[in-house]
C-alpha cells in the first residue's frame, strides 16, 4: 500500500521554488541560445524571435537578469543602444538545456502519441 502524502511533503524552505525553470518557459531558452555567441541588442534578438512580443521579450530578458543569467548593458549613444550577453551563470544552462534536448530527441515521439491518444479519449 502506497503511504498517503502529507502537507509537509514539500518544504517552506527548499530552495526549488527559487530555481530558473525560465529556461523550460517558451522563451527563455531560446534567448539563452541566441547570446551563446555573444552580446546581442534587442532588435537582433527580435529576427529569430520573430514571433515573440516586443512586451514579452522585454520581460524574459529582465527575467533572465534579475537571475544573473544575463547583464544588461546601456551605452550613452544617441540613438540609445543596449546589448544582453550571458553571464558565466547564464552559461552554466547549456549542459543541462543539452540534456533536455536529447531527452526530447529520444521521447518526443511518445509524448505525442500520449498527448493524441487523451485528447481522442476525450
Amino acid at each position: 500500500m502506497v503511504e498517503p502524502l502529507t502537507a509537509d511533503l514539500f518544504a517552506p524552505q527548499c530552495p526549488s521554488a527559487e530555481t530558473p525553470f525560465r529556461i523550460g518557459d517558451k522563451w527563455g531558452g531560446m534567448v539563452v541560445i541566441c547570446l551563446k555567441d555573444g552580446p546581442r541588442r534587442f532588435s537582433e534578438l527580435r529576427v529569430p524571435l520573430r514571433n515573440v512580443s516586443p512586451k514579452v521579450l522585454t520581460e524574459t530578458l529582465r527575467s533572465l537578469e534579475r537571475d544573473g543569467m544575463i547583464t544588461r548593458k546601456s551605452y550613452d549613444e544617441n540613438p540609445p543602444r543596449v546589448e544582453y550577453a550571458l553571464t558565466d551563470l547564464g552559461r552554466t544552462l547549456f549542459e543541462p538545456m543539452e540534456r533536455c534536448r536529447e531527452w526530447a530527441e529520444e521521447y518526443l515521439p511518445s509524448l505525442l502519441e500520449a498527448r493524441q491518444a487523451y485528447d481522442r479519449a476525450d
